[in-house]
């Protein structure tokens, strides 16, 4: 047996370099890179390595850790979990500044790859710059934080040990159904040392998407439900993107006359003006889809959790003979809400329905129904997003003005606050990838670094960041990474001056407004002017600040014809949401209050919740 002497960084780096992968036809690797910021705990070994290979894998700086796997995370949702990128850190603030973030790829079923460094394995300089200590655990540091957001968790405590991790961690990272992140924690002295390696180990390696196929048993379940159906709905979510099965989904909509609503990570998988195409379901939801979902009498949910936001707190599917299909390539959420579960490929499931319905469809008054919800839907859509003359405009005249602006093949970027639901309900994508909103777990600061994670992924593509003033204050310092790097962004700043959209919930309850808006925390005096434009313009971009839609559609003009990234700011109305549309959603309201609003919101809540379906 041929080896080859390496230590442990540098074999791990030579062996993620030997994946590819296929897209559209090419053989590619399947990391495109490394995001770094390189401390005692990882400049010594993993720098080393990477640094021997910055010709074949790109290693990129960013200026913060979550940040930096943000646009990882981003990265990989852009490219349908085909392709992905890993990132490490050093020891401590490094490491335990990746947990929001793989939070937000564990939940949202996306691939990357942590490598945090760690402690001394030989615990001989302990306790070292950084460490966490346990006073009863020595074996625990900072990066056991990681464990409970990691789908796969190592400490690598010895360098032949890569051996055994390695593939076990590309196998979940790769797989449909566990697909999630990876953590692998590299104590730094561990890094260092080497071993013979097997030369076998770094054979080239092509990881095709794993397509599984529906059993039996569960596809007639499903197509006896949907032959038995007259008013069907199809729930569209993310696995139908990462499954590459728009054009299946289209296909079996069109031919058996089912309409398809949206959720957030489903978005545009039809073109908004597709004739199936009812619109975003839910909370955030289109009156049109909320509508029909009320009379659905099967569900087929493609590719979807189903998450509160999705079923309306599960009140929305009121239908008593109501059945939920749940095709998924995930056992763990085909069975949830009492559905008939079809674990299968999304595009493998649909055509197997497909065929096995042959030339069954809808009654026709159910498509008279559907065409009749959407054309109304759509002239709400066209009175809200129109361009106004109004001081403080609303978030759904900013975004009409941006969707206006925007061309077929760029791409919304968005994460948190009052925008993903105004962009849910409102926002037209003219075809699958324009639109990237985190919204499994709403993270704010995920808006500006997710756009470089994008735009990475399809340079030729424009971007568009639309985010709140409270995210930009919480994560802007990639403003200069996109710049250092030569990614273009446009990014459009709304500022309500505060946490608007919270302030608004916490009146919907009855609440005061507290601690949310800058006037209600304001030290004495007036709250502060925060000029974004000349903070953005710090960081190395183009910015201007305008009032009022119309000189913001000019500004976008300039913002296009730009060479680098383009921040413009405008001032919004914090009071104002979309009202139509929309469903109900469970926030809890408190059962004993002084405040007369409380109570008479606690009486709203409670009906509100007696229309929930339990097990649905």
């Amino acid at each position: 047996m041929t080896t080859v002497r390496l230590t442990m960084a540098q074999a791990l780096v030579r062996y993620l370099m030997a994946q590819t992968t296929e897209v559209d036809g090419a053989e590619v690797p399947l990391f495109a890179g490394v995001f770094a910021i390189f401390g005692h705990g990882n400049v010594a070994g993993i720098g080393e390595a990477l640094a021997a290979v910055r010709d074949g894998l790109p290693t990129y700086r960013a200026h913060n850790e979550q940040a930096m796997a943000h646009a990882a995370v981003a990265f990989a949702k852009a490219t349908n979990r085909r392709r992905m990128m890993a990132c490490t850190t050093s020891i401590g603030p490094g490491a335990t500044n990746l947990v929001t973030a793989a939070a937000v790829a564990h939940l949202n079923r996306l691939p990357v790859l942590f490598l945090p460094g760690d402690v001394f394995a030989s615990r001989r300089p302990d306790p070292v710059l950084q460490q966490v200590e346990d006073f009863e655990d020595p074996t625990v540091t900072a990066n056991d934080c990681l464990k409970p957001v990691s789908r796969y968790w190592d400490r690598i405590t010895r360098p032949e040990q890569i051996m055994t991790s390695l593939p076990a961690a590309l196998n979940v990272l790769t797989d449909p159904a566990l697909c999630g992140p990876v953590t692998l924690a590299l104590p730094q002295d561990v890094q260092t040392m080497a071993f013979d390696y097997p030369e076998e180990f770094f054979a080239p390696r092509s990881r095709r998407v794993r397509r599984i196929a529906a059993d039996e048993a569960e596809l007639a379940a499903a197509v006896h439900a949907l032959r038995q159906s007259e008013t069907p709905l199809i729930v569209a979510g993310g696995g139908v993107h990462y499954s590459l099965a728009c054009e299946a989904l289209a296909s079996f909509a069109e031919a058996h006359g089912v309409p398809v609503a949206e959720t957030q990570a489903g978005k545009g998988a039809l073109p908004w003006d597709h004739a199936s195409a009812v619109g975003a379901l839910g909370v955030t939801g289109s009156g049109a889809a909320n509508g029909l979902a009320a009379e659905a009498d099967v569900i087929l949910a493609l590719g979807t959790r189903l998450g509160d936001f999705t079923t309306a707190s599960r009140s929305l599917f009121q239908n008593p003979s109501a059945r939920l299909i749940q095709l998924n390539v995930a056992a763990f959420d085909a069975v949830k809400h009492g559905a008939l579960p079809l674990v299968s490929d999304a595009r493998r499931g649909l055509e197997a329905l497909g065929d096995a319905l042959g030339d069954w469809r809808a009654p026709a008054k159910w498509a008279t129904r559907i065409k009749t919800s959407v054309g109304s839907w759509n002239e709400t859509v066209a009175r809200l997003t129109a361009a106004s003359n109004v001081p403080l405009p609303s978030d759904a005249q900013v975004l009409g003005a941006a969707n206006r602006a925007v061309g077929s093949r760029d791409v919304v970027v968005c994460a948190a606050g009052g925008l993903p639901g105004e962009l849910h309900k409102l926002w037209r994508v003219a075809q699958p990838g324009g639109y990237h909103v985190e919204y499994g777990y709403s993270c704010m600061g995920y808006e500006i670094a997710g756009g470089i994670g994008v735009k990475l992924a399809d340079p030729s593509r424009e971007v568009f960041v639309l985010v709140g003033d409270g995210s930009y204050l919480m994560l802007n310092s990639e403003i200069a990474t996109s710049v250092l790097m030569g990614l273009k962004l446009i990014i459009v700043v709304l500022d309500n001056r505060g946490f608007g959209c919270i302030d608004r919930l916490q009146r919907s309850t009855g609440a005061e407004g507290f601690n949310n808006l800058m006037e209600d925390v304001t030290a004495g005096g007036d709250p502060p002017q925060i000029d974004f434009a000349a903070h953005a313009a710090s960081l190395g971009a183009v910015s201007e600040k305008v009032s009022g839609i119309a000189e913001l559609e000019h500004a976008l003009g300039r913002a296009k014809a730009a060479a680098g990234t383009y921040v413009i700011v405008i001032d919004t109305d914090a009071a104002v949401s979309t009202a139509e549309g929309g469903a109900w959603w469970d926030v809890a309201v408190p059962e004993v209050s002084q405040r007369r609003e409380v109570k008479s919101a606690r009486k709203a809540y409670v009906k509100a919740a007696s229309r929930q379906i339990v097990g649905r």
